[in-house]
Parts: C-alpha cells; structure tokens; sequence
C-alpha cells in the first residue's frame, strides 16, 4: 500500500509520499499536482503512515532553523546512476553549495555533469535529499522541480541560519 499527506510549509505546500516503512517522496508544485492526478488504487490519504509523523516534525524543525540534518527511513527509488548521485547530494552539508561537477568528481565520473544535473532533476525527495544545494559552476542559480524562486528561498534559509549560528 502507498500512502500519502500534503503538509503546509513556509515554500507552498508539500506532498510526502510513503510505502508504510520509508519516505518515498517529496514533492513541490507540479510535480505533486501531477503524481495527485495520477494517484487512484493504491494509494490511501493517511496522516498516521510511518514516517509522516517524524518527517513533519523535521521538516518543520528544518524550516524554522532547529534542524540542519534530516534523520528519516528513505527509498529513493532509480537506476543505479541516479541514486548514487542522490546519496551523494546528501553529503553537502547544510548552508553549502556545490556545482554539478563536483558531484560528477565526488562519484568517480568527472565528466559527467550533465548527467548528474538529470539524475538531480529526477530526485524524488527534495529538500531532504537536498539537490537544491547544487548550483551552476558559474556560480548561479539553475533548474529546480519546485521552481528557482524556491531554491532561492531554501538556500537564502539555510545561508541566513548559518550566519546566525555562527556568530
């Protein structure tokens, strides 16, 4: 059986997906509108579902500045490719920004970073999994599922929290 609640957050509303066991899902705007359209047998609307309770918690944690690592039971399902990068995505540490090459280096596959950029793009557990802290090597801002104006937002979040904690 798959599972799934919208939650309100500070960037729209976000639709988590579960299995009963693991997270399998986060996602922004078009991508939720989508998968909801697509969701008939199967899929059952359930706050009670393993993990939403804590995954909520965090994610408001995360929003509201307490929180800077995400510790939650995922399944983030794709080739093998993809989900190498998606494990790598979760090693750039919270407030950083890294650009496609170098996670194409940090998997062994230096010229891979347009491949990479796909691999982000399909990342089927935003935020957590956090492809947002992947940025152009020139330095600006590029694709995002959930709309730029919501990378923006989540990287200004998080620089803004680090400058406070630091001082």
């Amino acid at each position: 059986m798959n599972y799934y609640i919208i939650m309100e957050s500070p960037i729209d509303p976000l639709l988590l997906t579960s299995d009963g066991e693991f997270l399998t899902g986060l996602y922004m705007e078009k991508e939720a509108q989508k998968l909801l359209s697509g969701m008939k047998d199967g899929w059952l609307q359930n706050t009670d579902a393993i993990p939403f309770k804590e995954a909520i918690a965090q994610l408001n944690a995360y929003f509201s500045g307490e929180l800077h690592e995400f510790d939650l039971p995922l399944k983030a399902t794709g080739t093998p490719f993809q989900e190498m990068v998606w494990q790598a995505l979760t090693s750039i540490p919270y407030g950083k920004t890294v650009s496609y090459k170098d996670i194409a280096e940090h998997v062994h596959l230096p010229r891979a970073a347009r491949a990479v950029g796909m691999a982000n793009g399909r990342n089927p557990i935003s935020i957590i999994i956090p492809c947002h802290r992947v940025i152009g090597a020139n330095g600006k801002l590029t694709g995002y599922g959930g709309g730029i104006h919501r990378k923006e937002w989540l990287l200004e979040h998080e620089h803004k929290d680090k400058q406070t904690t630091l001082i």
